[in-house]
């Protein structure tokens, strides 16, 4: 089964963005994907402000975006556009590391104002590291999530139909993404017979 990973830009850990990515995850994972996480504010500050290409940590994290068939990029908007925390971690992954990979964002901002903040700030960036089939994702605004009592987030309804069809969106071109690379890896083998 496909494996996507989540890169949460998050650098406040109890946002109302987490509402959105663990229902993403949940969602995914009762489909049977596997989910794994990166949340770049646990990596090193360090590494992150000095642009150390080989860290550990880094290399630890570009390895799970390797190995991803896609990846949902998670970020609150700041001053109209993603957070820095996730630009940081995004310069540090090797050219075309995004290639072949779906994308699907998935944005949290004060007010309706900054919904182009994911074609404006963010698919350019992505374009450059290889991506090229980004989803149409997800931008909600804070008052669409709601901090539960006993913890947790309730997500409005109308936002709940949107995640679930951006989720929705992205099994199915992670199906096709599947059938594409079993059409062509069956290709090859056939080329290879051919031309003994």
């Amino acid at each position: 089964m496909a494996k996507i990973v989540i890169v949460s830009g998050n650098p406040v850990k109890h946002s109302r963005l987490n509402g959105l990515t663990e229902h993403a995850a949940g969602k995914l994972q009762e489909s049977g994907y596997r989910v794994a996480w990166i949340h770049v504010s646990d990596l090193p500050a360090e590494d992150l402000i000095h642009a150390k290409f080989d860290s550990p940590s880094i290399l630890e994290a570009n390895a799970q975006i390797e190995q991803a068939d896609a990846v949902i990029l998670a970020s609150p908007v700041y001053k109209a556009s993603f957070s820095g925390v996730l630009k940081a971690y995004l310069d540090l992954l090797p050219q075309q590391s995004l290639h072949q990979k779906l994308i699907l964002p998935l944005f949290i901002g004060g007010s309706i104002a900054h919904l182009l903040a994911v074609e404006y700030s963010l698919k350019p960036i992505v374009s450059v590291l290889g991506a090229r089939n980004q989803l149409a994702g997800v931008y909600a605004v804070d008052s669409w999530v709601t901090r539960e009592e006993q913890g947790g987030f309730a997500l409005s309804e109308e936002l709940l139909a949107r995640l679930d069809d951006s989720i929705r969106q992205l099994t199915e071109e992670l199906r096709w993404l599947s059938v594409r690379r079993e059409w062509e890896r069956n290709l090859n083998s056939d080329s290879v017979h051919s031309a003994i």
